[in-house]
């Protein structure tokens, strides 16, 4: 079971690498990369309404399927911006499944589908 949470964790960090590859062949700004790269984060604030909304407010910025379709209409819209927005969050993501945190179960911020972070 560790080995294959550790091959979970090596490719989501292969999936961060290539994004940041993207972006930089892309060309777009590092300082829009350094301002935007927590920004799915601030969806922890749901967590104030309590578990339940910030689970829902938490997850819908930290599933790969708005940021997939943005990647897309960024690219075949020609809008770079969209792109570069759509690669950071991806970014962010893959990151946060590398370092093990998934998306969250109504139950608490801990409780993950990835399983229970922290002690």
């Amino acid at each position: 079971m560790k080995a294959l949470s550790l091959a979970i964790r090596l490719e989501w960090a292969v999936v961060a690498a290539a994004a940041i590859a993207f972006y930089a062949v892309a060309g777009s700004s590092w300082w829009l990369f350094a301002l935007l790269i927590l920004a799915p984060d601030l969806s922890m604030f749901g967590y104030l309404a309590g578990p339940r909304l910030g689970a829902i407010s938490y997850n819908a910025l930290h599933i790969l399927i708005s940021p997939v379709l943005l990647l897309l209409a960024g690219h075949f819209g020609g809008s770079t911006m969209a792109t570069a927005i759509a690669l950071i969050w991806i970014v962010h993501i893959a990151i946060d499944r590398a370092l093990g945190y998934g998306l969250k179960l109504p139950s608490g911020f801990q409780d993950t589908h990835l399983g229970r972070i922290g002690r």
